[in-house]
């Protein structure tokens, strides 16, 4: 299995809905493949944490700032052009 096709198939992997065949094939390429357990082990992290988090309002000035931070970097972003990878 290609880290493109476990990729493809980690969503139906972290919500338990491939067959078993599948499931197999993609716990086989997470032993020896370091950089699709990072990803995995991490999205997996990250939703467990999202899910038992609760609604944090965050105060007015801090707020806008972060908002003015996001559209200026948005902006100086788009002034740039698109970068290649």
């Amino acid at each position: 299995m290609k880290c493109s096709e476990f990729l493809q198939e980690l969503t139906n992997y972290l919500d338990e809905a491939l067959d078993e065949r599948t499931k197999t094939e993609l716990e086989e390429h997470l032993a020896w493949c370091h950089n699709c357990y990072v990803v995995c082990d991490t999205t997996k992290k990250t939703i467990e944490i999202y899910r038992d988090s609760q609604l944090y309002e965050l105060p007015d000035d801090l707020r806008t700032r972060l908002r003015t931070a996001i559209i200026s970097k948005c902006q100086a972003r788009k002034k740039a052009g698109p970068r290649e990878v």
